[in-house]
């Protein structure tokens, strides 16, 4: 039996628990010595209906379809497993309770390296959202930071392209096998990450995204990163466990404060009164966990590095609408009340702005202020 065979029976082997395998890892001393010991290990730790599969399953005269596929799977470059008795295997795992036994990774797991920050937030952002945290992902991929996160819509998705837009690595930790991609909008973004950085999953190859798989793979999430940025979250939402998870690994929560009336921002705001740190620039993260950066760079329109963040050319008349405009969104009747102009007039100058980067047209009609400094 090989080394990967043995660890892969391990690590999908049926009625063991991940805190049961790690269990059996440690009584046995690694896993090419389970199987002369099976008969005695087994029992204790092994579900009455399948200890006799799971027997079956560490004796290596049994071949194992699931197995043999993953063996296969290992053949094709980029293709890897990380195990718990390997130095690969990320170090900043060991905090959680329960590590898994193996990884399956494809990419380049150096990538594991550099230190890391998590992006994560709403499947359902709103375009500023979706500004944010790319913005904020290339602006930190720029100096140096690997971003991680869980490859889903929304914020996920903006985060992990934020990276790449920048040259910068990403990692994304998915809820499936590494043989599948979910949502599969995003085939092409995770064959861009693994070109560059990594895709991770503890799950076997095959397994479907189950709504269990999500909260293994943001444990993950949670512990690989030294940070946690948390962009958009409704209350209750499974960004707020991440982060809660990567908080009581000792790991810094930032977030990201929106509009009052927002529920997008309530899951923020609540993670800022129970002491996360509040953030609108890349440098409350750098200047809270001090890590060693490349020289600032700012990223312009089409991932350009420039050398200052570019401003609207506003007229008086622009100036004065965008003061008007707040920071809420805001219906075109309420702006002509606050502004005196007419709804054409209005149109023309919101237009402008939009095309600007100035202004964002929100569903319903409704129009927003950008910042001209959202990362900086």
């Amino acid at each position: 039996m090989s080394e990967h065979d043995a660890w892969l029976r391990l690590a999908l082997a049926p009625g063991l628990t991940t805190r049961r395998r790690l269990r059996l890892l440690q009584l046995a001393g690694g896993a090419p010595q389970i199987h002369p010991l099976a008969d005695k290990l087994l029992p204790e730790l092994v579900r009455p209906d399948a200890l006799a599969q799971a027997r079956a399953f560490f004796d290596p005269d049994h071949e194992q379809p699931d197995v043999a596929a993953a063996l296969r799977w290992l053949e094709d470059p980029g293709h890897s497993l990380l195990t718990l008795g390997e130095p690969a295997y990320p170090r900043a795992l060991l905090d959680l309770p329960d590590p898994p036994v193996l990884l399956f990774a494809k990419g380049n797991p150096e990538t594991l390296l550099h230190f890391g920050l998590a992006i994560v937030g709403s499947r359902n952002p709103t375009p500023q959202g979706v500004n944010h945290a790319h913005d904020f992902a290339a602006e930190l991929a720029g100096r140096g930071a690997v971003i991680i996160s869980g490859l889903a819509a929304g914020i996920d998705a903006a985060a992990h392209a934020g990276a790449l837009q920048a040259g910068g690595l990403t990692v994304a930790i998915v809820g499936t096998g590494l043989d599948r991609v979910y949502p599969a909008a995003n085939r092409d973004l995770a064959h861009r990450v693994a070109e560059t950085g990594l895709l991770l999953s503890e799950l076997p190859l095959g397994a479907p995204p189950k709504a269990e798989h999500f909260p293994m793979r943001n444990r993950l999430i949670a512990a690989l990163g030294q940070g946690c940025l948390v962009v958009e979250a409704t209350e209750g939402s499974g960004s707020l466990i991440t982060a809660k998870q990567a908080a009581d690994l000792g790991r810094e929560v930032f977030a990201i404060p929106g509009s009052i009336h927002s529920p997008l921002a309530k899951g923020c705001h609540w993670l800022i009164k129970q002491g996360a740190k509040l953030v609108d620039s890349v440098n409350d993260i750098s200047d809270e966990l001090a890590w060693p950066v490349r020289p600032q760079a700012v990223i312009g329109p089409a991932g350009k590095v420039q050398s200052g963040t570019p401003v609207p050319n506003e007229d008086a008349q622009d100036a004065v609408l965008l003061q008007q405009l707040g920071w809420d969104p805001v219906d075109l009747d309420t702006l002509a009340l606050r502004s005196g102009l007419t709804h054409g007039r209005l149109c023309e100058i919101l237009l402008g702005l939009e095309l600007q980067g100035a202004v964002l047209v929100l569903p319903g009609g409704r129009y927003q202020r950008v910042a001209n400094d959202r990362v900086m």
